[in-house]
Protein backbone atom coordinates (compact mmCIF):
# COMPACT_ATOMS: atom_id res chain seq x y z
CA UNK A 1 0.00 0.00 0.00
CA UNK A 2 0.87 3.66 -0.84
CA UNK A 3 1.83 5.91 2.57
CA UNK A 4 0.35 9.37 2.94
CA UNK A 5 -2.36 8.78 0.75
CA UNK A 6 -4.94 9.82 2.88
CA UNK A 7 -5.39 13.76 3.98
CA UNK A 8 -4.53 14.19 7.54
CA UNK A 9 -7.88 14.27 9.64
CA UNK A 10 -8.67 17.03 12.63
CA UNK A 11 -10.79 15.36 15.47
CA UNK A 12 -11.46 18.67 16.75
CA UNK A 13 -12.23 20.78 13.51
CA UNK A 14 -13.55 24.25 14.34
CA UNK A 15 -16.59 25.04 12.59
CA UNK A 16 -17.47 28.94 12.68
CA UNK A 17 -21.04 30.41 11.41
CA UNK A 18 -21.74 33.58 10.44
CA UNK A 19 -24.19 34.05 13.21
CA UNK A 20 -21.48 33.88 16.01
CA UNK A 21 -22.34 29.80 16.65
CA UNK A 22 -19.05 27.48 17.12
CA UNK A 23 -19.16 23.86 17.31
CA UNK A 24 -16.38 21.20 17.13
CA UNK A 25 -15.95 18.09 14.71
CA UNK A 26 -14.32 15.99 12.79
CA UNK A 27 -13.42 16.53 9.93
CA UNK A 28 -10.41 16.63 7.18
CA UNK A 29 -10.15 20.83 7.37
CA UNK A 30 -9.15 22.57 10.63
CA UNK A 31 -11.43 25.45 10.19
CA UNK A 32 -14.88 25.71 8.41
CA UNK A 33 -17.00 28.91 7.18
CA UNK A 34 -20.42 28.04 7.54
CA UNK A 35 -23.17 30.42 6.41
CA UNK A 36 -26.36 28.24 8.30
CA UNK A 37 -25.99 26.38 11.37
CA UNK A 38 -28.60 24.63 13.60
CA UNK A 39 -29.17 27.77 15.80
CA UNK A 40 -30.11 30.19 12.62
CA UNK A 41 -31.33 27.90 10.00
CA UNK A 42 -34.82 28.82 9.36
CA UNK A 43 -36.17 25.11 9.41
CA UNK A 44 -34.94 24.52 13.12
CA UNK A 45 -35.78 28.35 14.17
CA UNK A 46 -39.33 28.83 12.52
CA UNK A 47 -38.18 32.13 11.28
CA UNK A 48 -38.87 32.51 7.49
CA UNK A 49 -35.61 33.78 6.04
CA UNK A 50 -34.80 34.46 2.91
CA UNK A 51 -30.99 33.06 1.87
CA UNK A 52 -30.21 34.83 -1.60
CA UNK A 53 -26.69 33.89 -2.65
CA UNK A 54 -27.29 34.53 -6.04
CA UNK A 55 -29.87 37.07 -6.10
CA UNK A 56 -32.19 34.81 -7.41
CA UNK A 57 -35.29 36.87 -5.70
CA UNK A 58 -34.36 39.85 -7.41
CA UNK A 59 -34.66 37.79 -11.02
CA UNK A 60 -37.81 36.37 -9.92
CA UNK A 61 -39.04 40.25 -8.88
CA UNK A 62 -38.10 41.14 -12.30
CA UNK A 63 -39.42 38.58 -14.19
CA UNK A 64 -42.81 38.68 -12.22
CA UNK A 65 -42.49 42.96 -13.24
CA UNK A 66 -41.87 41.79 -16.42
CA UNK A 67 -45.05 38.78 -17.09
CA UNK A 68 -47.42 41.81 -15.43
CA UNK A 69 -46.14 44.11 -17.88
CA UNK A 70 -46.90 42.08 -20.80
CA UNK A 71 -50.32 40.84 -19.47
CA UNK A 72 -51.72 44.37 -19.42
CA UNK A 73 -50.16 45.24 -23.06
CA UNK A 74 -51.44 41.78 -24.18
CA UNK A 75 -55.00 42.34 -23.18
CA UNK A 76 -55.27 45.84 -25.24
CA UNK A 77 -53.70 44.06 -28.63
CA UNK A 78 -56.56 41.55 -27.70
CA UNK A 79 -59.30 44.23 -27.27
CA UNK A 80 -58.15 46.03 -30.45
CA UNK A 81 -57.86 42.66 -32.38
CA UNK A 82 -61.48 42.03 -31.07
CA UNK A 83 -63.14 45.60 -32.35
CA UNK A 84 -60.94 45.00 -36.22
CA UNK A 85 -62.86 41.05 -35.80
CA UNK A 86 -66.45 42.92 -35.26
CA UNK A 87 -66.55 44.43 -38.73
CA UNK A 88 -67.98 42.42 -41.37
CA UNK A 89 -65.76 41.14 -43.92
CA UNK A 90 -67.59 40.79 -47.04
CA UNK A 91 -70.73 42.30 -48.43
CA UNK A 92 -72.72 38.85 -48.07
CA UNK A 93 -71.72 39.44 -44.36
CA UNK A 94 -73.16 42.70 -43.70
CA UNK A 95 -76.31 42.59 -45.52
CA UNK A 96 -76.88 39.21 -43.49
CA UNK A 97 -76.16 41.27 -40.55
CA UNK A 98 -78.87 44.01 -41.87
CA UNK A 99 -81.83 41.30 -41.35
Amino acid sequence: MKAATHPQFFDQANVICVCGNRFNLGSTKETIHVELCNKCHPFYTGEQKFVDTASRIQKFETKLKTAQEYKVTHKVKEEAKRKSNEAPKSLRDMLLGVK
